[in-house]
């Protein structure tokens, strides 16, 4: 019998429970209020991140906690959480039901599980290190298209969005669909799915990285920054994300070299 504790029942039973908040408190006239980098927090957000912090000491209390509103981490530990209450607040906070809640776990700074909620549309996906990657129980995997001509790519709301416009002209001369303003994780479970072949994000930080990464690459997909670097380790700076089912990655990376340097920019 394995002595392997039930990490992904714990991943679940929470985003089942952060779900049920969001849903809850979804409405277009929520209160909110703006941290330092001008991106909105909501009560949602606190009370999720409250729940997620509470959820993982009970279970687990010698790991560590990172999350987007609130952190319990003193000193990191072997097994590290990562958590985005609400991935996609601010369309969340104008009653645009298109966020996500997200939450990973790290063993020695590598993912090993990952699990993406989109409360709307009750679809859950998750992946296990070496598992393979599910959506509501059943396997899943990207797309197989083998070119960007006519496929479906997602371009995630930043602050570097400007900065893509070259790239997006490019795209749409190569006969690429686009559909902008989703959030980072949204956008990577719809190409985990495959219902997208791709998507591209022009800033974000190294921990909105991780629960995308793990599910993108047990469904077959592959996740880089947008110079085609794989993160070493969760807390490392990334340029961007390019995440996508790995056939047209190479393609989408030759584009993405043609636009402006975006080292320097961040989510």
């Amino acid at each position: 019998m394995s002595t392997i504790p039930p990490y992904i029942e714990t991943a679940l039973d929470i985003a089942k429970k952060a779900g049920v908040v969001m849903r809850k408190n979804f409405t277009s006239h929520m209160k909110k209020e703006w941290k330092h980098d001008n991106t909105p927090v909501t009560e949602t957000d606190l009370a999720i991140n409250d729940l997620v912090l509470k959820e993982i000491k009970t279970c687990y209390p010698g790991h560590s906690i990172i999350a987007e509103e609130g952190n319990d981490h003193d000193e990191l530990h072997e097994y590290v959480w990562i958590c985005d209450p609400v991935d996609g607040t601010h369309n969340f906070s104008h009653g645009l039901p298109t966020a996500t809640f997200a939450i990973a776990l790290l063993r020695d700074h590598q993912p090993i599980l990952g699990v993406i909620l989109d409360p709307f549309e009750n679809r859950m996906f998750y992946a296990e290190k070496g598992k393979g990657a599910f959506l509501n129980g059943n396997p899943m995997t990207v797309s197989s298209a083998t070119s960007i001509k006519k496929t479906l790519i997602g371009i995630g709301k930043s602050r570097s969005l400007k900065n893509l416009f070259p790239v997006m002209d490019e795209l749409y001369q190569r006969g690429v669909s686009m559909i902008t303003g989703l959030s980072i994780h949204y956008l990577s479970a719809l190409v985990s799915c495959g219902e997208f072949s791709a998507s591209i994000f022009g800033g974000t930080s190294p921990h909105d990285m991780t629960p995308a990464r793990i599910i993108v690459n047990e469904a077959g997909g592959r996740v880089t920054d947008l110079y085609g670097n794989t993160p070493s380790r969760y807390d490392r700076e990334m340029s961007g994300q390019l995440c996508s089912n790995g056939l047209v990655h190479d393609e989408l990376l030759s584009v993405l070299a043609l636009g402006p340097d975006l080292k320097k920019e961040k989510a």
